[in-house]
């Protein structure tokens, strides 16, 4: 038995601002991908816990979807059968897609560092390496992020980053002690919110990415987009970015949608990237 095509699985990550999980932005796209011919699921990530909980969870649903596909597809030598002549399943290649929130736990797997030593190698430093799992296996292949909440250093999405992060310091001090304090406790945040902002971590061989956003969305403006953009831009980092000029946020697939305008054609324009990028035949 010969084996051409590697397989391709997506694992949907609804939004819902790390607070909980919009139900039209997880199963109703797992039957769309599924619908292309595509293997799919959707996580249910942790929400109201703190980083890096969500990192680490989503991490580990790809590798797991990885090793469980592995486990189901190795062949065992018939009789007489050698095991150089064994056949095996081509890798499974897995990719996320995520909205608003989700789409920020989706980039933040695909593009924060694995470890320390990572970090360092792609000019980082260790402060941006934030999970705990450092195998290359949860790694996602690539990323589809739909009007994702991109950067924590921005005063947008604020909820999402207070879900994540927790509150920053308290601006008010009562004495110098206090004031010493409280300028540790802030440039602790100010790492923190570093290391979990996609724009910072992203470099050159990161996972290519398929993102849109609408212009008019005013919850998760539309510079997070662009942050991002520019920096897969300026790392030279395979990516598609459409940023379509009407249709509020949490569209989810938009199907009709009576404001949406063009951003209807999402879909239509992200089954194109996944079929020239060779992730869908």
């Amino acid at each position: 038995m010969t084996h051409s095509t590697p397989p391709t699985h997506v694992i949907v990550l609804p939004g819902g601002g790390y607070s909980h999980h919009a139900e039209h932005e997880g199963e109703p796209v797992v039957a769309w991908l599924r619908g292309l011919g595509m293997r799919a699921s959707t996580f249910l990530y942790p929400v109201a816990t703190r980083h890096p909980a969500v990192l680490d969870a989503v991490r580990a649903e790809v590798r797991r979807v990885r090793e469980q596909w592995a486990a189901e597809h190795e062949s065992e030598p018939g009789d007489g059968a050698s095991a150089s002549a064994t056949s095996r399943a081509p890798a499974l290649r897995v990719g996320v897609l995520g909205f608003s929130a989700g789409g920020h736990a989706a980039g933040h797997a695909a593009y924060a560092p694995l470890d320390a030593a990572e970090a360092l190698a792609r000019g980082l430093g260790p402060e941006l390496a934030p999970g705990s799992d450092p195998s290359p296996l949860g790694r996602p292949d690539f990323a589809v992020l739909a009007y994702p909440v991109v950067s924590m250093l921005t005063k947008t999405h604020a909820g999402s980053r207070r879900n994540l992060l927790g509150d920053g310091p308290s601006d008010e001090a009562t004495d110098a002690l206090d004031a010493d304090a409280d300028a540790d406790a802030a440039d602790r945040y100010d790492l923190l919110r570093a290391s979990t902002s996609l724009e910072r971590l992203v470099t050159p061989g990161a996972p290519p990415a398929f993102v849109w956003h609408t212009a008019e969305d005013a919850v998760v403006p539309v510079g997070h987009a662009y942050r991002l953009g520019r920096a897969l831009a300026s790392a030279k980092v395979p990516h598609e970015l459409h940023v379509w000029p009407h249709g509020p946020h949490g569209l989810g697939l938009a199907t009709g949608e009576r404001f949406a305008g063009e951003a209807v054609r999402w879909t239509e324009a992200c089954e194109r990237w996944l079929r020239a990028e060779g992730w869908l035949a």
